[in-house]
């Protein structure tokens, strides 16, 4: 079982398509939406990431909605 964590926002689009994407793979993921948890924007921003999607599998990051890069990783 991958271990899956999306960081998102609200209003963003590709983070949706991820969303919908990593579901239609039959994966669950836990969601931290940064617009909503200002713990989660803390934590992404201390990464050193300043958008979203940024979505980790296992350790991995995948930075933005990165079909193949997430294919790869699944």
């Amino acid at each position: 079982m991958k271990n899956i964590k999306i960081y998102s926002s609200s209003t963003c689009a590709n983070c949706t398509a991820a969303k919908e994407y990593i579901k239609e793979k039959g994966y669950e993921y836990e969601e931290k939406n940064v617009s909503l948890d200002a713990e989660a924007k803390k934590e992404l921003l201390s990464m050193g990431y300043m958008g979203v999607p940024i979505i980790f599998i296992d350790d991995e990051a995948v930075v933005g909605f990165n079909r193949s890069k997430l294919d790869e990783l699944l």
